[in-house]
């Protein structure tokens, strides 16, 4: 099973960027389709986005759409998300996870192999 190992999160000021890495072991990688979610303190988890095992499609949440991009380098064994135009309400843990089934919906319960998550934090 993949395991998986969120970085790159940080302290920002709003409208700044920042882009997280989650590195994967394991050689099923390239086999899987990736998500990524966030969580807010006294928040559910909250779907961000999710990319395809190619890296071909990705959708995302509404309230990222436009700004965070995900993408993928199966050599790399590593997924990213690319956050620009960063809001305070963007503040939150934020976590990749493994889809378990391509076809079910986007909410957690249908992921696993999460991380432990990385922290942003955007200053206003």
């Amino acid at each position: 099973q993949v395991q998986l190992v969120e970085s790159g999160g940080g302290l920002v000021q709003t409208g700044g960027s920042l882009r997280l890495s989650c590195a994967a072991s394991g050689h099923t990688f390239s086999s899987e389709v990736l998500g990524w979610f966030r969580q807010a303190p006294g928040k559910e988890r909250e779907f961000v986005g999710v990319i395809t095992s190619s890296g071909g499609g990705t959708y995302y949440a509404n309230s990222v759409k436009g700004r965070f991009t995900i993408s993928r380098d199966n050599a790399k064994n590593t997924a990213y998300l690319q956050m620009n135009s960063l809001k305070p309400e963007d503040t939150a843990v934020y976590y990749c996870a493994r889809k378990r089934f391509a076809w079910r919906d986007n909410s957690p319960p249908n992921f696993d192999s999460w991380g432990r998550g990385t922290q942003v934090t955007v200053s206003s």
